[in-house]
């Protein structure tokens, strides 16, 4: 049975796993966790402060940039979406496909519990948020859309707004193409230098990600090994990277 080393400079397994998610559940049972320290440098090399302290569920998000147009008494709305990964990205799209001579360019983001929107001078509560109800409905994640108007000449009224603000992103995000993400675990090993070449073809059976090595942070005769594999897989690629070394390889979350 594989061991996870837990230190207060690492995310413990058990906290990390502390949500009732089903994958992290099942790694919870399996691993134990012992009291020893990695190497201070190892420990410095695996903290990320910004790590969330629960394996974070999976989500359905585009698999790519979207857009449609509707005119509606005389105005034209071009809804345009696209998966992000943070707020920066979110901005970045926005400046991308806003038009400066459009009347308004409103827009609403949604990135796991972190929301925003924005009505572009539209009356408030118009444009911005029913554009944000509509990514609800639509159950996509970390997605942004921007719907640009060009005023036609003929008042909507504020109902009539909400139903063409909304109306356009819904119908942008309805029929997109979406796939399922699921979150990646940032893992490190300390692998003894002989056992490199087993630890790497374990890693790429279970399709882990980002592998890289940091030959200063390991303790004397070791390899500090960091990577990204999925939450379900944690288990799995623990036992067998020790059945395959036939010794003990701690894992570090």
């Amino acid at each position: 049975m594989a061991a996870v080393r837990a230190s207060p400079r690492l995310r413990s397994l058990p906290l990390l796993l502390s949500q009732p998610d089903a994958a992290a559940a099942a790694v919870q049972r399996s691993f134990s966790c012992a009291s020893a320290s990695p190497s201070p440098a190892a420990a410095r090399a695996m903290a990320s402060p910004s790590s969330s302290s629960a394996a974070p569920s999976p989500y359905t998000t585009l698999v790519g940039r979207v857009s449609c147009e509707r005119e509606i008494k005389r105005s034209k709305f071009i809804a345009i979406a696209a998966p992000v990964p943070n707020e920066r990205a979110a901005m970045a799209f926005l400046d991308e496909v806003k038009d400066p001579k459009a009347t308004h360019n409103c827009w609403a983001y949604k990135l796991g519990e972190q929301f925003r929107y924005n009505d572009d001078g539209e009356p408030s509560s118009t444009a911005g948020k029913p554009i944000y109800s509509a990514i609800i409905s639509s159950g996509i994640d970390m997605v942004m859309v921007v719907v640009i108007r060009y005023f036609g000449g003929i008042k909507l009224g504020t109902g009539g707004l909400v139903r063409a603000y909304g109306g356009v992103a819904s119908e942008c995000l309805k029929d997109a193409p979406t796939c399922l993400v699921k979150p990646k675990a940032r893992v490190g090993m300390e692998v003894p230098f002989d056992l490199l070449g087993t630890v790497y073809h374990q890693l790429q059976h279970f399709q882990a990600e980002d592998i890289k090595q940091d030959y200063d942070t390991g303790k004397d005769g070791t390899v500090m090994v960091m990577f990204k594999v999925g939450y379900e897989k944690i288990e799995d690629l623990g036992n067998a990277v020790n059945s395959a070394c036939s010794r003990k390889i701690e894992l570090f979350l």
